[in-house]
């Protein structure tokens, strides 16, 4: 049975104190002399058990979700921005993964792909190929509705999408991506900037961070690798 949050974070914060390193630098000085005779005692007086232990295991676990839970809130908490009058949700994806949808938030009006990540601007291959995958895959779909790329912060995506790097590499990791895409282009196109000039009308991307600023100011890095 999972553990009360309140409990789990007292616990581990009554471990860890203000400096979880100079706090294990002490138990480590006064470990030295312990015996089996005193392990015991000196067990008991750092807290140190198996229900500390549990406590531990518990926040992983819960870290273990906390991108998919951002991704989640943020989809849910763009709805009021986003949504024109009379426009209706068909179905939104708030899992890890599209669960055989075809994108993150289709309505009666637009289809779109969400990704809530902190870019810092230098050698971000998987969050580019991850970007060029939902522009991609948008761009391709059949639909006459308006399709939307929504991320936080536009700046240094849409410095990769025009920018020089060649689409092997983009697709390298990715086989149904790289099947799909070369069924459709063959050889056409040499780099990422090559392709987005051609299909850029096709896709909005906007910034959502005016929406979800929570994200854009405390959150200093995402990893959505368990929400894409």
């Amino acid at each position: 049975m999972a553990l009360d949050l309140a409990q789990v974070v007292e616990r581990l914060a009554r471990f860890t104190g203000a400096d979880l390193t100079q706090r294990l630098a002490g138990f480590e000085r006064r470990a030295v002399g312990v015996s089996s005779a005193t392990c015991h005692k000196f067990l008991c007086e750092i807290e140190a058990d198996g229900a500390l232990l549990e406590a531990a295991a518990e926040v992983k676990r819960l870290a273990g979700q906390i991108n998919v839970t951002i991704h989640a809130l943020g989809i849910l908490l763009c709805l009021p921005h986003i949504l024109e009058p009379d426009e209706q949700v068909e179905s939104v994806s708030l899992g890890a993964g599209n669960a055989g949808r075809e994108f993150d938030l289709e309505t009666n009006r637009r289809v779109a792909e969400f990704k809530f990540i902190r870019w810092r601007g230098g050698a971000e291959s998987i969050r580019q190929n991850g970007v060029f995958k939902d522009f991609f895959l948008l761009a391709d779909s059949e639909t006459t509705k308006r399709k939307y790329l929504y991320l936080l912060g536009t700046q240094h995506a849409e410095k990769f999408l025009q920018g020089g790097r060649a689409l092997p590499s983009v697709l390298s990791k990715d086989e149904m991506v790289r099947a799909r895409f070369y069924a459709r282009f063959e050889d056409r196109f040499a780099t990422v900037r090559d392709y987005y000039a051609a299909h850029r009308h096709l896709v909005t991307i906007q910034d959502v961070s005016p929406w979800v600023w929570e994200l854009a100011q405390i959150v200093p890095d995402i990893d959505e690798t368990a929400a894409v």
